[in-house]
C-alpha cells in the first residue's frame, strides 16, 4: 500500500474543514466529505501523477493538485511518502497561501 503524510498544516486544514461541516452540515456529510478526501489522497500516494500542475498558482514543479469537490488537495511529488502540504476550499486566495507551505 502505498503511503502518504499531511504536513502540520494540512491536518489543520482537515479539522478546520472537519469542524465547519459538522457545524453547517452535519456528521454524516462530514464524514462524506472528509472519507472522500482520504480516499484521494491514498489513490494520489499510489499514483502522484494524477495531479496537475497549476503554473498560475506556484512556479514549483513538484507541487500537484488534486480537486475533491469544492475542495483541492495540494501535495509534492518528489516526497516519499507522498506529502499533503494543503488541503483548501477552492475558492481561498491559494496565491497567497502556498508560499508559505
Amino acid at each position: 500500500m502505498s503511503r502518504y503524510v499531511l504536513t502540520p498544516q494540512a491536518q489543520q486544514d482537515l479539522q478546520h474543514i472537519r469542524d465547519y461541516l459538522l457545524a453547517e452540515a452535519g456528521a454524516r456529510i462530514a464524514r462524506y466529505v472528509l472519507s472522500s478526501i482520504v480516499s484521494a489522497c491514498r489513490t494520489l500516494a499510489g499514483t502522484p501523477g494524477l495531479g496537475h500542475r497549476r503554473q498560475d498558482l506556484t512556479p514549483r514543479e513538484e507541487t500537484r493538485f488534486w480537486p475533491v469537490f469544492s475542495y483541492l488537495i495540494v501535495y509534492r511529488i518528489d516526497k516519499k511518502p507522498l506529502t499533503v502540504i494543503a488541503i483548501v476550499h477552492a475558492k481561498r486566495n491559494l496565491e497567497s497561501l502556498l508560499p508559505a507551505r
